[in-house]
């Protein structure tokens, strides 16, 4: 079935299958009202458990099939957007690269999710979110003194360089689509994503506030009053207390207030972090909630992903929830006039073919051709 609601209703958009960061984009368009179909390989396998396919409808199409590319550009004919996420060159090759598809659809907007970026010396070769984030400088930075980097899983790549840019693109291509009635590429690349995530950064480096040494500045475990400490049940709080005022509290609520060196000066810093560790170990994670529950002193109880559910403050906001038995984040944000619909189920790549051609009004002939794979 269809879904409705969310700002996005109305909105069609193409995804080719592919891994990680696209799929990342074309569910967060789904948890936004799009209509989504994914059009997947004939092998594909896979649905339960996949969240990045949720809200969905999938197609099995045969690219290799003489009317393969056909069958797509009868979908795209009907798009607002088309999302891949090959490598460059890779779907001008199909027969559904942006020129053919615009052949048949002027106003798409053509969104293309890769590593490198469709231009460039690494442009054709093979790469995943660590490697991008190495060489934009982000990876660098994330650690402590001494230690090696420390990866962010592939938060800060795939999804957060990759996803989330490709994502503002082709609603900014959508916008100027509307004026101009003329679709355009969207070029998404993570490690252009991930180095522009990194502004701050190098707007403090650019300035001497920030040394390119790990674990020694203010927001990188650095400063004793921005960090995790270990409690007495060998788990973690988090700390950061950044401003003076929130500062203060927490140091008069650990009850240190009259013990603490002055924290302006860095040379006090190991002493402070001393004074911090010390005092965190003598009480366990949950004591230390109640301590500072309700406070300003910017500390909070490190959570696994299964403990953040029962959360008071997750689950009031129901920031996770339960669908078809798996646990998994809500759509985010929210909106006050369009609220997005609940999170669709996950797709099983060729279930929605029979469906999708239907709705979508593809021709006869072209489903009797074989070049959709499935026809459930």
């Amino acid at each position: 079935m269809t879904r409705t609601g969310g700002p996005l209703a109305g909105v069609k958009v193409v995804e080719l299958a592919g891994i990680g960061p696209a799929p990342f984009c074309a569910m967060l368009l789904a948890d936004l009202g799009a209509e989504v179909v994914r059009v997947d390989r004939p092998t594909a396998s896979g649905g339960e458990g996949d969240l990045l396919n949720r809200g969905k409808r999938s197609v099995q199409v045969d690219l290799k099939h003489e009317r393969g590319a056909e069958a797509v550009l009868a979908l795209v004919e009907q798009a607002d957007v088309l999302l891949e996420g090959l490598r460059p060159g890779v779907t001008e090759r199909l027969g559904v690269g942006p020129e053919q598809c615009w052949a048949v659809n002027p106003r798409l907007v053509y969104g293309r999710m890769t590593g490198w970026g469709q231009q460039g010396p690494l442009a054709p070769t093979a790469g995943h979110d660590i490697d991008y984030i190495a060489l934009t400088g982000m990876l660098h930075a994330i650690g402590r003194q001494g230690g090696p980097p420390q990866v962010p899983a592939n938060l800060l790549g795939d999804f957060g360089g990759g996803a989330m840019y490709l994502a503002v693109g082709v609603l900014a291509a959508l916008l100027e689509a509307r004026t101009s009635g003329r679709g355009q590429v969207v070029d998404a690349a993570i490690v252009d994503g991930a180095a522009h995530l990194g502004t701050m950064l190098f707007g403090f480096l650019g300035t001497g506030g920030w040394k390119t040494e790990r674990g020694t500045n203010l927001l990188d475990t650095g400063a004793p009053y921005y960090d995790v400490y270990e409690t007495a049940d060998g788990e973690h709080v988090s700390v950061g207390a950044l401003e003076p005022q929130f500062y203060a509290e927490l140091v008069q609520r650990l009850g240190v207030a009259e013990a603490v060196p002055d924290r302006d000066d860095p040379a006090n810093w190991p002493r402070l972090r001393e004074i911090f560790a010390e005092t965190f170990r003598q009480r366990t994670r949950q004591e230390w909630t109640e301590v500072f529950d309700g406070s300003d002193a910017c500390v909070a109880p490190v959570l696994s992903m299964t403990e953040a559910a029962e959360h008071p403050h997750v689950a009031a906001r129901e920031s996770l929830v339960r669908r078809d038995g798996l646990l998994q984040p809500a759509p985010a944000p929210r909106f006050s006039r369009t609220p997005n619909p609940e999170p669709g189920p996950v797709a099983t790549p060729g279930a929605d073919t029979g469906a999708v051609v239907q709705d979508w009004k593809i021709p006869q002939d072209l489903l009797d051709s074989g070049a959709f794979g499935s026809r459930r």
